[in-house]
């Protein structure tokens, strides 16, 4: 039986739920580099915070309507601003969930497509980065057949249920940069 439609959109804060829904589900969040215990109310102020205008983040999520008609979020993903320093403004970072039930059915590869989509024709990305567990294989192929490639390994870079694990960066620039076409003298 194949999977329901996947449908990408913007994020907006009545999707707080779900955030916390997907993030906080104990199949998934131990393959985030997020806080447990995610609480709606973070991710509504956040997802709030993201829509003023001036902010450079795009925070997508995917929704799957099942064959009764019904729409779920089943997935999220976002790309941030590196951080405030002027020289790195064509930096982003990534983040990536999927729900542990949609898990492998097409949607992290689905928003990370809308993101380099987004980050390639609209967004002035140079460069997009981020970091991944490095014994989550699965997401290290779907990032590698974007594009992106590894850049190195942070030994016990992150502590995970009790544990310091590595992290792998990854990073995937712009295929094709724009280019403005040269100026006719007259």
């Amino acid at each position: 039986m194949n999977p329901p439609p996947i449908t990408i959109r913007r994020a907006t804060p009545h999707d707080a739920a779900d955030f916390a829904r997907i993030m906080g589900h104990p199949e998934v969040q131990p393959g985030l580099m997020q806080q447990p215990y995610a609480s709606e109310d973070r991710w509504r102020a956040m997802l709030t915070d993201g829509l003023q205008p001036g902010k450079p983040d795009l925070q997508l999520v995917a929704v799957q309507t099942t064959a009764d008609g019904v729409a779920r979020v089943v997935g999220t993903a976002g790309l941030h601003q590196a951080g405030p320093a002027v020289r790195r403004r064509h930096v982003m970072s990534v983040g990536l969930a999927v729900a542990a039930e949609a898990q492998g059915q097409g949607v992290g590869r689905a928003l990370m497509e809308a993101l380099c989509h987004f980050a390639d024709h609209w967004g002035q990305v140079l460069r997009i980065e981020l970091h991944v567990y490095t014994d989550n294989a699965r997401a290290i192929a779907l990032y590698r057949s974007l594009g992106f490639v590894q850049e190195g390994v942070h030994r016990g870079y992150a502590l995970r249920d009790g544990q310091y694990v590595d992290s792998m960066s990854m990073a995937r620039l712009h295929p094709s940069p724009p280019r403005i076409a040269a100026w006719e003298t007259a």
